[in-house]
């Protein structure tokens, strides 16, 4: 019953459409008319800068944390008790009912769900390596989807139980079927990295 109930929960809480609601109360827009129209805190930045688009992002990561936090930290669910869990405020964010189904790209709710397991530790990792990604790479998806790939190679490095991988596997596959549109470009360079190339054959 605890499963049920916290995956509930966490379905509930993921697909809340923070930086919708955001947007129209603080900058009167609606930000899915906004950049390419994905209804998360990239964009509501993009319609309303940091104003709308801090708190939109603070409260996409914390719709991850809170209830994967309590779950696991605070009833003790863990194990594959905790999968469904974990994977619940990531689903309820790219497939909010809120928003008939169109959520957004569930980023920011995936760190506060690896927050709420791990506490520091993927998140930091995760986030070195999006971040080296993104400064080599011109698409934001492709540097995500390596991220992850990132994250397994310490995962498995950690010698991670099967759970926690089950955890990135479900994680990975849904981010990547919400970034399938731009991953269908091809991988290509900043044009500092290729322009460095080019002078340094």
């Amino acid at each position: 019953m605890n499963v049920v109930l916290w995956t509930g929960v966490g379905y509930l809480l993921g697909a809340l459409p923070f930086s919708v609601w955001l947007g129209q109360v603080l900058s009167g827009r609606d930000i899915r008319q906004v950049g390419d129209g994905n209804p998360g805190a990239a964009n509501a930045w993009k319609a309303g800068g940091w104003v709308v688009g801090f708190p939109a992002l603070l409260l996409d990561y914390l719709k991850g944390v809170a209830p994967v936090g309590l779950a696991h930290f605070g009833y003790g669910l863990g194990g594959w008790a905790l999968v469904p869990v974990a994977l619940a405020p990531v689903l309820g964010h790219g497939f909010s009912p809120f928003l008939r189904f169109r959520g957004g790209k569930a980023l920011a709710v995936s760190f506060g769900v690896w927050t709420g397991v791990t506490l520091g530790e993927v998140p930091i990792v995760l986030g070195a390596f999006m971040g080296s990604f993104l400064l080599l790479l011109a698409g934001s998806a492709w540097a995500v989807l390596l991220g992850m790939l990132g994250l397994l190679a310490h995962l498995l490095l950690r010698r991670a139980d099967s759970t926690t991988l089950a955890m990135w596997a479900g994680n990975t596959v849904l981010l990547a079927w919400k970034h399938r549109h731009e991953l269908r470009h091809p991988l290509q360079p900043r044009p500092w990295l290729s322009n460095s190339v080019r002078r340094n054959p």
